[in-house]
């Protein structure tokens, strides 16, 4: 059986700009590619959209939760919204999976270091064999309204995608390249 490939949170509000500086410019074009090969080979998909219930997010309902264009989903393709970090909490993606009997994920998406970080851990957690796009996610560095912890200096986007892939790879998921990826297959 092919593996899962899950999108996450791939929307128009992570174009705002009270996001700040961000890294990997090409992730949604990596994540477009997985899309694609998946599709040719009729492979499982899930689509995972954030609706903020934070006043004035731009994830928050409204334009800011659609999803950006190169990975929109076409019909019959599962979607599933949430409303925190994991893709898995009130969402019934695990059931989705189990009962499709899919063992194995592919994650990519947005953010690095929140909601990827997260589903990725308690996808592992679950028991799913996770392999993460690192190339097809990204990371930003600091929302402009909340600044940074007392004493600690801002970090670059790039760092900090870093460090979350550092943490992931090897005990929660196999990072890998979207071109390794394409190579292995659903």
């Amino acid at each position: 059986m092919a593996s899962a490939l899950i999108l996450i949170d791939i929307q128009a509000g992570f174009d705002a700009p009270v996001w700040g500086a961000r890294n990997n410019p090409g992730a949604e074009a990596n994540a477009a590619r997985l899309l694609a090969a998946w599709r040719e080979m009729s492979a499982p998909i899930c689509h995972i959209r954030h609706i903020s219930t934070e006043p004035g997010s731009p994830l928050g309902p409204g334009p800011g939760t659609a999803f950006k264009p190169e990975v929109a989903p076409v019909e019959g393709e599962a979607i599933f919204e949430k409303s925190v970090n994991s893709a898995f909490i009130g969402t019934e993606l695990e059931d989705h999976l189990t009962h499709s009997s899919l063992g194995d994920v592919v994650i990519c998406g947005l953010t690095t270091p929140h909601c990827v970080s997260t589903t990725t851990r308690m996808a592992a957690n679950l028991g799913f064999d996770v392999r993460l796009a690192h190339d097809a996610c990204a990371a930003f560095s600091t929302n402009a309204d909340t600044g940074w912890a007392d004493g600690l200096a801002p970090l670059d986007p790039q760092t900090i995608h870093d460090t979350a892939i550092s943490h992931l790879h090897g005990e929660f998921c196999r990072a890998m390249t979207t071109d390794a990826l394409l190579i292995e297959g659903p």
